[in-house]
């Protein structure tokens, strides 16, 4: 399986805290990573690092190499706005934007230019059934995204990220806000879309990593633990804070 992100030696600086420790992880092409660990442990500060979403805070300092297949994402002839349509974010609360379903799934392709309105219907259709929530709103796509129940409004976010087609999609805590309902169906379709992206999702719920990762990478004090397959790391793990932190002694 051919790689699609490297991350080697990552330091990250707020200030002069450091956040991230050296951390090495890499990704292959498709299938789901989650990223676990206690609060504050660099997990999702990680993930930000993988599209430059760290960029929007002051102070932040990074040093190490991040390669979006072979490129490195900080180099100076990164363009962040393509990155970012690359590797798609999701965050913990819905952040719909203030107008229609329609016009919240297409936001990133009229950005790039698409006007063709068969082109942008076909995408609304697609992106809404592959986020799991067409049959909720195809008969009202012209109702304020705000509207929507939480859940609905996290799978319609999920719908605009897709909609640009990335390659990645990082996702950070995207059920903590939700119901077990709507987090269900949330996992149901991110084990779909599993086949076709790389998705990287940070969790602070076990089971729900244990449910429906490949990889499982344990975060501590800004260190990267250890990284396995979901089942190993889970059933054997290698290291005793691992075993500590998923038999609940700490965290």
């Amino acid at each position: 399986m051919s790689k699609i992100i490297e991350t080697n030696d990552v330091h990250l600086y707020y200030g002069k805290k450091e956040a991230l420790k050296g951390i090495d992880l890499d990704f292959n092409e498709k299938g789901i990573t989650a990223l676990i660990g206690p609060s504050g442990c660099g997990k999702s500060t990680y993930l930000r690092t993988l599209n430059r979403m760290n960029d929007l805070i002051p102070g932040v300092t990074i040093t190490g190499a991040v390669k979006l297949k072979g490129e490195d994402i900080y180099g100076p002839k990164m363009d962040t706005v393509s990155l970012r349509k690359n590797v798609g974010m999701v965050f913990q609360q819905p952040n719909p934007f203030p107008f229609s379903i329609y016009e919240n799934v297409v936001y990133g392709l009229r950005l790039a230019g698409v006007k063709d309105k068969a082109t942008l219907d076909e995408a609304v259709e697609k992106s809404l059934k592959q986020a799991a929530v067409w049959d909720d709103v195809k008969d009202d796509l012209g109702k304020n995204a705000l509207a929507l129940s939480g859940g609905q409004q996290q799978r319609v976010c999920i719908a605009r990220v897709l909609a640009v087609e990335p390659e990645v999609i990082l996702l950070d805590e995207p059920t903590s806000a939700l119901d077990p309902g709507s987090s269900s169906k949330i996992e149901n379709m991110l084990l779909e879309l599993r086949e076709k992206y790389t998705i990287i999702i940070v969790t602070h719920n076990l089971q729900q990593a244990s449910r429906i990762s490949d990889r499982t990478a344990f975060f501590l004090e800004g260190h990267l633990i250890e990284v396995a397959p979901t089942r190993e790391l889970f059933t054997q793990p290698k290291h005793q804070e691992t075993d500590d932190y998923i038999s609940g002694r700490f965290g």
